[in-house]
């Protein structure tokens, strides 16, 4: 297996992933369904599930699923939380599988952790020709006042983790030569949470998890202290970005 991020180790409380990570828009799950021509006799992989946030919501289109996942804490709120689907240890670089045993690949909220060239071409290659994948991630809108002021919290605490806005994922996928047809989606979202919810999101990202103890005490206070008199439930926007590929 290949070599991890260091800021993977924010991933391991996988119970406080589960409870603080948003899921994904009904419009944006039918789209994938819709793209990967995802239905019974068809066989769908998603990469990096995590606790299985999308897995869960491709499991009714009746295709075959199969989530890969590298970190075992992940995995086993995973096997929890989706009894009915098979899981993998393995990562994007080494993706457990044969060549062309998979309709579909979807990766959601992952992809900016991979390393881009070996991940696509395992993915191509796991891939039938003509099939496609999907990234997918949940973009927090700082257009919201409360988002922005979230985001005002966090930034200085993330110095050189990967992140989604460091790629222009669709001319990635254009440009790699393995991938053709593509394209990006919007989709607009919400999570609906209470004040423990929002501290619980902000705990879930990987470099506050990994933030020395007295960092985390002090972003969770000054989270409470921003939601604290904040209408309830408090509803965090977000557009849900996903980019279609399709192996040539």
């Amino acid at each position: 297996m290949s070599e991890l991020h260091p800021a993977t180790r924010g991933f391991t409380a996988a119970d406080v992933y589960e409870r603080g990570r948003p899921d994904y828009p009904a419009a944006a799950v039918a789209s994938i369904v819709e793209k990967l021509e995802l239905r019974p006799g068809r066989t769908v992989l998603d990469l990096a599930a995590g606790t299985g946030k999308l897995t869960r919501l491709l499991v009714p289109s009746g295709a075959n699923v199969v989530a890969v996942e590298p970190l075992r804490e992940m995995r086993a709120e995973l096997e929890r939380r989706v009894p009915a689907v098979a899981v993998l240890a393995g990562t994007a670089e080494r993706i457990p599988l044969a060549d062309a045993w998979v309709n579909g690949v979807t990766v959601a909220a992952a992809f900016h952790w991979f390393k881009a060239d070996q991940a696509l071409r395992e993915i191509h290659r796991v891939l039938k020709p003509g099939d496609g994948v999907a990234l997918v991630w949940n973009a927090r809108d700082e257009r919201d006042p409360l988002q922005a002021s979230l985001s005002a919290i966090i930034k200085p605490l993330q110095g050189e983790t990967p992140r989604r806005t460091q790629r222009d994922w669709k001319t990635m996928l254009a440009e790699s030569g393995l991938f053709e047809r593509c394209e990006r989606k919007l989709f607009s979202h919400e999570q609906v949470l209470d004040e423990q919810g929002v501290v619980e999101r902000v705990a879930s990202i990987s470099f506050v998890a990994t933030s020395p103890p007295s960092v985390r005490a002090d972003i969770e206070a000054r989270v409470r202290e921003l939601v604290r008199d904040a209408e309830q439930p408090i509803r965090l926007p977000y557009m849900t970005e996903v980019y279609f590929g399709f192996a040539a």
